[in-house]
């Protein structure tokens, strides 16, 4: 029996071994998803802090995460997963799946800092006969460029002979990290058509959608692509809102009465975009293009998003200055610094370039998060005594005020509202001098 067809058995039969590199926001619930599923399994990561907690059934993730928590205790305490700093520990690992940081430059290059090292380091340890899986989301062309040129120097072995290789990027968000792995379709982009069908029958394991196959390519341009087409309709939306702001409409009512005609879907505006995917992803799918395509739409859309937190700047001067108070040494209370809301996740989060931004303008910061750490307290305590408060993050904790609340806590009765969280007639009824994206009715109070 070839080796490939031995390894199908042992994946249908779960009696293959499971590695998994980077223990993050994809490759922990990944590996407790497929320890659940009666694999044995074994994480890298190169914290140690991080592999302390998981091999205590402790999740070094926070923010709310339905069921991660009970999982990893659950799989951990029955022996089927364990975590270690040591690729030595990833010799008799059958499949490994590599889940690192894939971030690009100043200049929106890639930067596989991560991944190299990953490669490089496998190599050396990696079983005869593996398959080997990148799930983190890469520059079309990456699996022939650079990861399978890294493995073969490294290993020795040779693609397709001796391992094999393919790319079947993550579909997943905090909050929804479970949820994402078991209903989310993916795309197994196999080195050969008998390779994505071995990963057709290790995914089928956690994964109840569908299940798609393809070349390694097709696989990292559906991923890159999906998420450059949200990043360029966010986009809409935001310049939308800002057209709306400027015209003295309501986005929210504009929006709305777009979406009545068929086939539209305007989608929300806000104070910007962030996390770890979409601000990068539109810049590797472009990368992909290899220079040969003049890309103009992908550029667009990140410079309006990337613009959002600067508009929340102005925002916030504008409604001090018709308090009567100058940006310049006032106090800001943020709202938010995580980048989604109930996630302690602060992945290139808008909330930090309006802090920088608004500091530079002189202003003084205060800020509150309910999910990361050294923000987290009563926001009662960030709101009192504060000249504005600035939502950036619509969490659901902040629903739960009230335009009295900020009217009595603040110093001056100032709300900027970067998430429409909150009902501007009812914060306008309050005494309130309100601002919020894409609304762009006139204050007289």
């Amino acid at each position: 029996m070839e080796k490939l067809d031995v390894l199908k058995q042992k994946v249908q039969d779960r009696t293959a071994v499971l590695g998994v590199i980077g223990l993050g926001y994809v490759g922990l619930p990944v590996a407790c998803m497929f320890a659940q599923a009666g694999f044995s399994v074994i994480g890298l990561d190169v914290k140690q802090e991080r592999i302390g907690l998981i091999n205590q059934g402790v999740s070094p993730i926070e923010g709310k995460e339905p069921g991660l928590v009970e999982l990893l205790a659950e799989v951990v305490q029955a022996g089927r997963l364990r975590a270690t700093l040591d690729y030595r520990q990833l010799e008799g690992a059958d499949v490994v799946l590599i889940d690192v940081e894939t971030p690009v430059d100043e200049d929106n290059r890639p930067r596989y800092t991560a991944l190299r090292a990953a490669c490089c380091s496998l190599g050396p340890v990696m079983k005869d006969g593996a398959l080997v899986v990148v799930e983190s989301t890469i520059a079309p062309g990456t699996i022939d460029g650079v990861v399978r040129p890294l493995l073969e120097e490294s290993s020795g072995k040779v693609c397709g002979r001796d391992f094999y290789l393919g790319a079947c990027p993550e579909r997943v968000m905090p909050g929804k990290l479970l949820a994402n792995l078991r209903h989310m379709s993916r795309v197994c982009g196999g080195s050969s058509p008998e390779v994505s069908d071995v990963m057709v029958a290790l995914y089928r394991h956690i994964v109840e959608a569908d299940l798609d196959t393809a070349d390694p390519v097709t696989a990292e341009l559906t991923k890159t692509a999906e998420n450059a087409y949200r990043d360029v309709n966010i986009a809409f939306a935001n310049e939308l809102a800002l057209i709306c702001e400027a015209a003295g409409a309501d986005f929210l009512r504009v929006r709305e009465l777009v979406n009545k005609s068929p086939g539209r879907n305007v989608l929300l505006a806000g104070a910007g975009v962030g996390g770890h995917c979409i601000p990068k992803d539109p810049w590797l799918l472009a990368y992909g293009a290899g220079g040969k395509v003049p890309v103009r739409l992908i550029p667009a859309a990140r410079a309006v998003n990337d613009g959002m937190p600067a508009h929340m700047v102005e925002l916030t001067a504008e409604a001090l200055a018709a308090s009567g108070r100058d940006l310049q040494g006032a106090r800001i209370a943020v709202l938010g610094y995580a980048y989604l809301e109930d996630s302690d996740d602060t992945r290139n989060s808008p909330s930090a370039a309006f802090v920088e931004q608004i500091k530079g303008r002189g202003a003084q910061v205060v800020i509150h998060d309910p999910w990361v750490e050294g923000y987290q307290g009563d926001v009662r305590d960030c709101l009192r005594g504060s000249d504005a408060a600035v939502l950036m993050v619509a969490h659901q904790s902040y629903r739960a005020l009230k335009p009295e609340d900020f009217k009595e806590l603040l110093r001056l009765p100032v709300l900027v509202d970067g998430r429409r969280l909150f009902d501007a007639g009812a914060a306008r009824a309050a005494g309130l001098i309100y601002r919020g994206v894409g609304e762009g009715v006139i204050d007289k109070s």
